[in-house]
């Protein structure tokens, strides 16, 4: 009952799930069209007499007309509007002449951008599982292309052929308390391996915005936290256990093969499935977090300050307005204790301006009368900011008036939440990151912790003028963070000089709707945003796109120039030597694997 549990909780946002199939000898008659008109009968008489007159032949071919266009409009409205999330294959399976299959399993990404159906999905509870899984694969050559908990915004776990996920295997297997060290299987979630040793008194150095990861996902794409005296969490990794297709089990470190470890500690998935991390952690601590509102021209004033003073921080930049929201989080002091401060407002106060502009909106799109009338609404000051923002969003996430009305709401908000909150790392670092998204993020040197480059708030301010110069809807927060550098040379922020820091800045648009039509505008109004973004920052500032949010062009000249561009940055050659030793028959790679980093490439 508990592995069926675990089973359950493992694919909390891995949306797993097979599509009825339809009837296997016959096509499925479409939908019926609800016409309010009753179809008039061509062979009904219009008049007593037997024989009909010409005036009648002209009145029957009329009503006849009539009924057909009535049909004609109403098949054209069924076939084209957009059907909810939960109907996507609708339309598809209307037209379908064979059932699907029923051990065809579609897997998407939290977000909903990127989805693939397989037949091959598979759950190994052990490592022996998982090796006899890998070997016999390997000897068939089928894919099973390492996915974790499916949170990447760009899918890099996903993959037709067939996946393994590891969420079965996700115990902590042993904990040194002297060294501060802990072994765990790569399923286990973040959040899981916090509580499994919180009684030991210890932790993770840093943490990313969520809690959902699979440890074996969030080292293998380079996640990352906010200090710039904090490297990225692959930092934190010691040993690691890679089932890998050519040899095996095998133990890496930088003590046995430096060069494969810091190459596979930021591996893709692509050199072997992680079984196991051994992880250095720190003491568990209380955390201060403190929010206030600043301005540009403050913080380039205080920038060095705030960075070098602060074990975490990081900047909230709101889009068309001055405003930057400045979060620091710091160990409780022993000496003074937590601070004794007062919010000057409510939760309650801090919520009005936007709870007022959602009724505003309501007003103005003209749809309060039907929200009033659903039952399924919920009461509005039920609800949080995040969700207050997506609401707003919905009514018209392309109006860039609209959205502006909006991000000086978020600006108020914020403003009246200025104060302190106290409570451990895990809790305190976690940042609510809203539904449903588009993200790019990037990350580029900033210099050093003694001697800040300031290029990291240029970009901030080059971005915000080219919002406002393009007319962006682009909704707030542009999240700005730090961590010092990392050894793993397939890491975003590698780098070899041991004080060197790097800033993370990553744009959004949410997909605050089902409504398949209007996802659509707002991914092609994204990728607009990012392609702009792209061609007037990236090169100017050495900014790469973090791991789990690269998408791959489908232009071939476009790829060809991203090739190049992170063959400038990464060891491509050495990743794809290890790739050939390691998995051979390519069992482990993917679409964007291959298109990244294609093998017939190499020597």
């Amino acid at each position: 009952m508990s592995r069926a549990l675990s089973f359950r909780r493992s694919l909390l946002h891995l949306r797993h799930h097979r599509p009825k199939p339809l009837s296997p000898t016959t096509p499925p008659p479409p939908k019926p069209i609800q016409n309010p008109f009753t179809p008039l009968n061509p062979a009904r008489k219009f008049c007593t007499s037997p024989t009909p007159t010409p005036s009648t032949n002209s009145e029957v071919r009329k009503y006849i007309g009539y009924t057909a266009l009535v049909i004609f409009c109403g098949a054209a409205t069924y076939y084209s509007f957009p059907f909810p999330g939960n109907a996507k294959h609708k339309k598809a399976q209307l037209f379908r002449y064979a059932p699907l299959p029923e051990d065809l399993h579609t897997v998407s990404n939290w977000s909903g951008t990127h989805e693939v159906q397989t037949r091959n999905f598979y759950q190994p509870e052990n490592i022996e599982q998982l090796e006899k899984l890998v070997k016999e694969n390997n000897e068939k050559r089928a894919r099973i292309r390492p996915v974790g908990s499916g949170l990447s915004p760009n899918g890099i776990g996903l993959a037709r052929s067939g996946m393994v996920n590891l969420a079965l295997m996700d115990k902590v297997l042993e904990v040194d308390k002297e060294k501060k060290r802990v072994r765990v299987e790569a399923g286990i979630r973040v959040q899981e391996l916090v509580d499994g040793i919180k009684e030991y008194g210890l932790t993770l150095q840093n943490f990313a915005s969520i809690r959902e990861q699979q440890i074996g996902g969030i080292v293998q794409v380079g996640a990352h936290g906010t200090g710039a005296r904090l490297p990225p969490i692959d930092e934190q990794v010691i040993s690691m256990k890679l089932v890998t297709p050519a040899k095996g089990t095998i133990e890496i470190s930088k003590e046995k093969d430096p060069e494969l470890f810091y190459l596979a500690r930021v591996g893709l998935g692509g050199l072997g499935v992680v079984s196991e991390v051994t992880l250095q952690c720190v003491e568990r601590q209380e955390l201060v977090e403190h929010t206030f509102i600043s301005n540009m021209k403050d913080i380039k004033k205080n920038h060095k300050k705030l960075l070098s003073e602060n074990k975490h921080v990081k900047y909230l930049h709101i889009p068309y307005t001055d405003a930057v929201v400045v979060v620091t989080c710091n160990p409780v002091s022993k000496w003074k204790g937590p601070p004794k401060y007062k919010p000057k407002y409510t939760t309650d106060e801090a919520l009005q301006h936007v709870r007022d502009l959602y009724k505003e909106s309501l007003e103005k799109y003209r749809i309060a009368a039907a929200k009033s009338s659903d039952d399924n609404e919920p009461d509005i000051n039920e609800l949080s900011f995040t969700e207050l923002r997506d609401k707003l969003l919905a009514l018209d996430p392309l109006s860039k008036d609209h959205v502006v009305k909006i991000n000086r709401a978020e600006a108020e908000f914020w403003r009246k939440s200025e104060g302190y909150r106290v409570g451990w790392s895990d809790e305190i670092l976690g940042f609510d990151c809203g539904g449903q998204q588009w993200v790019s993020e990037n990350c580029f040197p900033a210099g050093t912790l003694a001697k800040p480059s300031l290029k990291d708030l240029e970009f901030i301010e080059k971005l915000k003028q080219l919002i406002e110069k393009e007319e962006i809807p682009a909704p707030a927060p542009i999240e700005q963070r730090w961590t010092a550098r990392s050894q793993s040379s397939m890491s975003p922020a590698s780098s070899s000089a041991e004080d060197d820091i790097f800033s993370w800045v990553g744009i959004i648009m949410y997909l605050p709707t089902m409504d398949a039509r209007q996802r659509k505008e707002i991914t092609e109004e994204f990728f607009h945003y990012r392609h702009l973004t792209q061609a007037e920052l990236w090169d100017k500032y050495s900014a790469y796109e973090h791991w789990a949010k690269i998408e791959v062009p489908k232009d071939k000249d476009e790829l060809a120039a991203l090739k190049e561009r992170l063959r400038r940055r990464f060891p491509v050659d050495a990743y794809n030597k290890a790739r050939k030793e390691l998995d051979p028959n390519k069992i482990l790679s993917n679409n964007m694997l291959e298109k990244l980093f294609p093998l017939s490439e190499t020597n």
